[in-house]
């Protein structure tokens, strides 16, 4: 279908009558709806205005034309900021549109690693699409880092500075769902990216493209690299990437992450470490024998005990969280095996030392409260993030200038039919572009980006990839990632990120900055020390 100069069209009104788009045991009807907007661009709730094609138009196909709609609305769109100060943006200039000749690329590889939804460690399908493509885009490959099958970096350029870019995409088990605005899980997929990182993963990768490109047209010294970091969900991936020497000679490192607004703040996060608390007793029948037996899972329970009246002696920041993941088989044969998974966090890392050394003790007070043996693995540990202002305030200004994303119709209809799920009810349409004020803040999460910080001047940003309420680890996270509503904000981490990196490889003086600040912020006297110790990668611990 193609559009003359001066003709400009109307979307179509949905072929279903608009009660039945509002009936609340409307599924059936949402599927059919929903699938019609997917095959058919121009499909909304209402008639509104199209923008106008001209006949070259008519060529595109339905998926070219969504994404060419994707990227005009992202880049046209009204900054709605809630700007505390003064802040002068006006060097940081026009949007730079550097993502956009990489935009399918990003988004069908956030398709892919939706579709694939690999467990840490097991990335072998997302690690190798990534690699791929940034080596046909002529980065340099270096695998297994840090001892880790699917942890890589991909380099393009020469010399000083050298600006890191990570990339996250592991799933999280246990979630599995269809993107669709409803709980659906899907057949034999248990896995799901409940935490945005297929999403973290391509938009990375479209920075790191679009940066490429920056450093080759213009000959400029310096060099991007891309980290290909996998595990982040409790495997700590990036610290044996940080222990190998991976980060050694980087300058600056950028991340960012999905989520449900648009923020840039300098912000820290809670430094975490967990373990596997695993119990030996002795087997006996519960009711012929109980004396004979000593039995573990009574000592998983007597640790739990321990910990849950510890709660209330420990500082308020504290969080200490656990499942029982092996308490026996048959409720007539005592138990000779248990096991609990344990995290524990807290904002300061010396302060989580502490904590730990409380919650072995309880352990061990478990097992010989009940004459049992106790062995446990420390599985990861991250310290808190170090913030930077100087980073934060030039991705921010970058942000700001961007705006945030917008949705198109489809959005639209999607937005308002997953939020009656959230726990608010509604959604208010543009509160997606809304950009948060630049502020200090604290998280009550935890990620192995941490240790990369208090090693490298690091800085992050989040975009609304999400349904403004939507929660991480959720089913709505899950299916909300696999729609092309999640590419808007996924773009604008892409042009951000990509932004931030040029102004970092063209003007030194604002690396120097960063690296005064990040010196300062860690003082004279710090060492880094691993919170997980000497341990080799657990590569198995999602099998």
């Amino acid at each position: 279908m193609g559009y003359g100069a001066n003709h400009t069209p109307k979307a179509m009104v949905c072929g279903l009558p608009r009660p039945m788009h509002k009936r609340p045991s409307g599924r059936m009807l949402w599927d059919i709806c929903w699938r019609n907007c997917q095959r058919t661009p121009h499909h909304s709730m209402k008639t509104l205005p199209m923008p106008v094609y001209n006949p070259a138009a008519a060529t595109l196909s339905t998926t070219s034309l969504a994404l060419l709609l994707t990227i005009t609305a992202l880049f046209t769109a009204p900054v709605i900021a809630a700007k505390t100060d003064d802040t002068d943006t006006a060097d940081i200039g026009t949007p730079l549109r550097l993502v956009a000749p990489h935009a399918q690329t990003v988004t069908d590889t956030a398709q892919s690693l939706w579709k694939w939804a690999e467990l840490g460690y097991l990335e072998t399908e997302s690690s190798g699409l990534l690699q791929e493509t940034l080596a046909a885009a002529g980065f340099h490959i270096d695998t297994g880092i840090g001892g880790i099958p699917t942890a890589f970096t991909a380099s393009f350029g020469n010399g000083k500075p050298v600006i890191g870019i990570m990339g996250e995409f592991d799933a999280l088990p246990g979630i599995s769902q269809a993107a669709v605005p409803y709980a659906e899980s899907l057949d034999g997929k248990p896995n799901g990216h409940a935490c945005g990182h297929n999403l973290f993963g391509a938009g990375s990768l479209g920075a790191a493209l679009a940066v490429k490109d920056w450093l080759a047209e213009t000959g400029h010294s310096g060099t991007v690299r891309f980290f290909g970091t996998p595990a982040e969900e409790g495997g700590s991936g990036k610290v044996y990437l940080v222990r190998a020497g991976a980060f050694d000679d980087v300058d600056v490192a950028l991340h960012w992450h999905p989520g449900d607004n648009n923020t840039a703040s300098p912000s820290s996060t809670l430094a975490n470490k967990s373990a596997k608390f695993r119990f030996s007793g002795v087997s006996s029948h519960a009711a012929a024998g109980p004396e004979r037996g000593r039995s573990a899972l009574d000592a998983v329970e007597a640790m739990n005990f321990m910990v849950n009246l510890l709660r209330e002696h420990v500082p308020e920041e504290t969080r200490i969280h656990y499942v029982i993941t092996e308490g026996g088989i048959a409720p007539n044969v005592v138990p000779n095996f248990a096991e609990s998974f344990y995290y524990v966090r807290h904002p300061n890392a010396a302060v989580l030392a502490t904590l730990w050394d409380r919650v072995i003790a309880a352990a061990e007070a478990a097992a010989l409260g009940t004459g049992t043996t106790l062995e446990y693995e420390v599985i990861h540990g991250n310290h808190s993030v170090l913030p930077n202002e100087v980073l934060a305030q030039r991705a921010y200004d970058h942000l700001v200038a961007l705006g945030g994303p917008r949705y198109d119709e489809n959005d639209h209809l999607f937005a308002h039919a997953i939020a009656k799920t959230l726990p608010g009810g509604r959604y208010e349409p543009g509160s997606e572009a809304i950009i948060e004020p630049f502020a200090i803040k604290q998280s009550k999460g935890s990620t192995d980006v941490g240790d990369v910080s208090w090693n490298v001047p690091t800085v992050g940003l989040g975009t609304a990839t999400f349904v403004p309420g939507t929660g991480l680890h959720t089913w709505q996270a899950v299916a909300t990632g696999g729609t092309p509503l999640a590419h808007k904000g996924t773009l604008l981490a892409a042009e951000v990120l990509a932004a931030t990196a040029i102004d970092l490889l063209s003007q030194p003086e604002l690396v120097s900055a960063a690296t005064t600040e990040f010196n300062k912020r860690r003082g004279p006297d710090f060492v880094y020390a691993p919170l997980l110790g000497d341990r080799d990668p657990p590569l198995d611990y999602r099998r």
